[in-house]
């Protein structure tokens, strides 16, 4: 468990929806059917942090989210994003100014059917647009009740320094995963200051899973190389929160049976080394 914002308490391994989706993120995947089903076993198996975005879809993801789980249990805790506006399957324009965090997080609480989201995540800093201006946008909403707490997606340690001297952060998402772990600097600052990492593409590319040392992991605990890989950040950091998505309820078991997998000293340093 992971104490999100000092008072949300979430098991480490959730749920993304971005697979809910189609190709580049752009309209729905197939059967809303499935999807609902998907995320309605990913509750039933104990998940309760929901990881989505409004531009995933864009809004389809949300809109199941809430066909799916309303009315929703009382200790599932959903995160959204905004920030960006989606044009296209492969056009994306990130978006900060005030006015339209604003209208965005309004957008999301109503596709949610949600009277205050429980982290709201700028899903990218706009250069264009000073960081005071943007996280005060999102500070106003915390304040009048729309907001529990501010996630920032896709930031350096020097920018989420400067980020928590204007406001207090709960969470950060960037890439990070066995092979790449470029955000190293950040998942330690995020220990000392005790912010959760939700790391996105936690499963990698599967670059490492061919490693004839992962291999040998992966078949001494009769697990696949995606377990192994989500056990090794289940892992290397209490505050390492990962959500990875699919849209397939066979995908989403084994996934989720990662948790069970408990892997010994020398492994783990044999993996980290890996990468």
């Amino acid at each position: 468990m992971f104490t999100l914002g000092g008072d949300l308490p979430v098991r480490r391994l959730g749920y993304g929806t971005a697979q809910l989706t189609g190709p580049g993120y752009w309209g729905p995947r197939g059967d809303a059917r499935d999807a609902v089903a998907v995320l309605r076993r990913a509750v039933e198996r104990g998940v309760n942090l929901i990881d989505t975005a409004d531009n995933y879809g864009p809004s389809v993801a949300e809109e199941l989210v809430a066909e799916a789980l309303r009315p929703y249990p009382e200790d599932l805790v959903i995160a959204t994003k905004g920030g960006v506006v989606r044009t296209g399957d492969s056009a994306w324009h990130v978006d900060g100014r005030p006015e339209q965090l604003r209208a965005m997080c309004e957008a999301s609480l109503r596709r949610l059917r949600l009277e205050r989201i429980d982290l709201y995540q700028l899903h990218r800093l706009d250069p264009a647009v000073p960081m005071a201006e943007q996280l005060g946008a999102l500070d106003e909403l915390r304040e009048e009740g729309k907001i529990r707490h501010v996630g920032l997606d896709t930031v350096s340690a020097e920018q989420l320094t400067s980020a928590m001297e204007l406001t207090s952060v709960a969470s950060v998402q960037n890439r990070y995963n066995l092979a790449d772990r470029a955000s190293e600097p950040l998942l330690e600052l995020c220990e000392e200051r005790g912010i959760a990492f939700l790391p996105w593409f936690p499963l990698g590319n599967g670059a490492l899973t061919g490693d004839p040392e992962c291999a040998r992991i992966v078949a001494a605990h009769g697990a696949t190389p995606g377990q192994v890989a989500l056990a090794w950040l289940l892992h290397r950091s209490p505050v390492l929160c990962p959500t990875p998505g699919t849209g397939t309820l066979a995908h989403l078991e084994e996934n989720l049976d990662a948790a069970r997998l408990s892997l010994g000293a020398a492994e783990l340093s044999r993996l980290s080394a890996l990468g």
